[in-house]
């Protein structure tokens, strides 16, 4: 049998789970997805991803840039995909620049970089990864892609 204490944490906790809920962004539509999940970027051009696939901080949107412009926010099993042309990229999380990672695109080439959530005390934050070609594949097929700003 619970004590009296116990019983109230497991209600809090319960409690906790059921309103968290998780966040919600605009979601590309399923042409652009499927073209996104080929990782055939055009001629003369590089294909940027940027996904977050785990449910850990299901609640929160996370906020992406690239060279200073907002692309949107991310939220669990999400992805962006920047098709870009050769050149210097700057990806920002949470608007945090300690929190950046640069690609030096070339054409023809597909550049994964994970956004993996990291809880904190009072909300989570994010730590961006380049990760390589095959993960970054397999996590991509996993999400939907995002409809960008």
């Amino acid at each position: 049998m619970f004590a009296p204490r116990q019983y109230l944490f497991y209600l809090f906790i319960a409690s906790l789970l059921v309103l968290q809920g998780c966040a919600s962004v605009p979601m590309a539509g399923s042409q652009e997805d499927q073209r996104a999940k080929q990782f055939k970027p055009a001629k003369g051009k590089a294909g940027i991803y940027v996904y977050r696939n785990e449910t850990m901080g299901a609640a929160l949107k996370k906020v992406v840039t690239i060279n200073n412009q907002m692309a949107g926010a991310t939220a669990a099993d999400t992805y962006f995909w920047f098709e870009v042309k050769p050149g210097d990229y700057q990806i920002v999380s949470d608007n945090n620049l300690d929190n950046t990672i640069t690609v030096k695109a070339k054409a023809g080439k597909n550049y994964f970089i994970w956004q993996e959530m990291k809880m904190g005390l009072l909300v989570g934050s994010t730590k961006l990864s380049v990760v390589d070609e095959q993960t970054g594949r397999n996590a991509v097929l996993t999400c939907q892609l995002i409809k960008q700003n």
